[in-house]
């Protein structure tokens, strides 16, 4: 079984380090503001003094900027955990089928080659057409009524092609003579994990490196 790589301990550095800079830049920013407001007020003219509403709207921009700063360095916290509990999940993913958007046929060792697809509506009638990898017609498998949802199919006449082969589908809905919306889904196993960057990425058997946020369900 493959590794899981992991840059979180990288993130973590990193985030901590720019939390450290967002909370040193608001507290210096915070100092120089109140240097200037008291050196104001000591040389101010006594017959033309510093306006109030002026004086308290200086207050309210840097206690603003501050709060800011703040509220940057709990979003830095949260995505540093958010990625952490990605990376989990992730790992619990090594050696697991999942499905993801695409056509390519399955072809599982000792069962006949097949797919998945979605519907978005019940549909009078439902067929799947087996392309070559040259994307010909080379078959078609008529499945009559289908309800809302997730369906599986196999595919009769492919008992002898192989995985490599490159064959797909192409699925086909109708209702009343209009058609259903239908999205073909591939299976696939995960090989290993990679939490570098900023986002989560699968190593996939036969689609390589894909975005976890790409997986539509586990098998």
């Amino acid at each position: 079984m493959s590794t899981v790589t992991s840059a979180s301990n990288t993130a973590l550095g990193s985030t901590a380090a720019a939390s450290t800079s967002a909370s040193g830049s608001a507290k210096e920013a915070s100092e120089r503001f109140l240097k200037l407001l008291v050196t104001q007020l000591q040389n101010q003219d006594p017959l033309n003094p510093v306006d109030n509403a002026q004086m308290t709207s200086q207050m309210a921009q840097i206690s603003t900027v501050s709060g800011i700063e703040k509220l940057n360095t709990t979003v830095l916290g949260l995505n540093s955990q958010f990625m952490q509990m990605q990376a989990m999940q992730g790992a619990a993913l090594v050696g697991r089928d999942v499905l993801l958007k695409g056509d390519k046929l399955s072809v599982p060792a000792g069962s006949l080659p097949g797919g998945t697809f979605d519907i978005g509506a019940a549909a009078d009638h439902v067929k799947v057409e087996v392309l070559s990898p040259a994307g010909l017609v080379v078959d078609t498998v008529n499945l009559g009524a289908q309800s809302t949802g997730r369906h599986d199919f196999q595919w009769p006449g492919g008992s002898k092609i192989s995985e490599a082969a490159g064959y797909r589908f192409r699925v086909t809905a109708t209702s009343g003579g209009s058609t259903v919306a239908s999205t073909p889904l591939m299976r696939d196993k995960v090989n290993a994990v990679n939490t570098g960057g900023a986002t989560l990425t699968l190593q996939l058997a036969r689609n390589g490196a894909v975005a976890y946020t790409d997986i539509q369900a586990l098998n």
